[in-house]
């Protein structure tokens, strides 16, 4: 008969000394936190300072390609005659206004389709029709609505951002085990109740998801929108500073952007934090 004892390398692979995350997991989630955070920071500035140094070096062009220290002399010169912080706050407001509304829209439209399929069956081969329709195309059509101002843009961001919304809310309400609603109906739960403790909370996480994709989007919509009607933007900035060959103000457009797409994103995060405590990660060697 085979032997049943163990031999020294199968009963290492069996025990094994705790790591340090076990021994100790909040100082190694705060540890791992302070790395994301010196690789999420420190990334960038490598880059930055490569092309720095390509700059100086002559490698590159500065009159097709300012060095981040033109970049930043720039902004500084902009922000003190006043000509970047009025564009600045005219794309956020645009962005803001459309995100809220599209995002409204979009999770009722996607919470209406996702729970009763007669409302799903009804709607659903429209939308996707008119989802693949370059939102761009819209342009014409909104101005000779709304006329020239910022109802357009306004309007077409939030149609950009509800079929984001409507399709990652949908999908997430389909996407609920069944034994949730096993488990509510087993409990007598009304059909608020259900939603309210069942239905939400399983479909957030996805819709989060849904919400920072529509993040971003948003910014690119607002960008190219801004590129074509022009007046005032984000998008105007870069535009203008390109037809002037003011290199530099395009530059820190671009610049501008980016870092509004950033912040924007990561406050949907931590709002999607917040409301879902359930859903951080509890396994710490999974964030390794």
């Amino acid at each position: 008969m085979p032997s049943q004892t163990l031999t020294r390398a199968e009963t290492r692979r069996i025990l094994r000394s705790p790591g340090r995350h076990e021994l100790a997991p909040e100082r190694w989630v705060r540890l791992l936190r302070l790395r994301d955070l010196a690789l999420g920071a420190g990334v960038p500035l490598l880059l930055a300072v490569l092309w720095q140094v390509a700059c100086d070096a002559g490698w590159i062009d500065r009159r097709l390609y300012p060095s981040p220290v033109d970049i930043v002399r720039s902004a500084w010169d902009m922000w003190q005659r006043d000509s970047l912080w009025p564009d600045l706050l005219a794309s956020l407001r645009r962005t803001g206004l459309g995100y809220v509304i599209g995002s409204a829209v979009g999770a009722l439209f996607g919470v209406a389709m996702g729970l009763w399929r007669p409302i799903r069956a009804a709607l659903d081969p429209l939308l996707n029709a008119l989802y693949t329709v370059p939102k761009l195309a819209l342009l014409p059509v909104f101005l000779t609505v709304f006329g020239f101002g910022e109802l357009p843009v306004v309007a077409l961001i939030a149609v950009t951002v509800f079929f984001f919304i409507w399709i990652s809310t949908m999908s997430a309400m389909l996407a609920v085990p069944a034994g949730y609603r096993e488990a509510g109906v087993t409990l007598n739960l009304s059909t608020w109740q259900m939603f309210r403790h069942v239905m939400l909370p399983a479909a957030l996480p996805e819709i989060f998801v849904g919400l920072r994709i529509a993040a971003g989007v948003s910014v690119l919509i607002l960008v190219g929108v801004e590129f074509v009607l022009g007046g005032n933007g984000l998008g105007h900035v870069i535009e203008q500073g390109r037809t002037t060959l003011v290199l530099g103000q395009t530059y820190v457009g671009i610049v501008v952007v980016a870092l509004v797409g950033l912040v924007f994103s990561m406050v949907v995060q931590v709002i999607g934090r917040l409301l879902m405590p359930w859903n951080r990660s509890g396994s710490v060697i999974r964030q390794l």
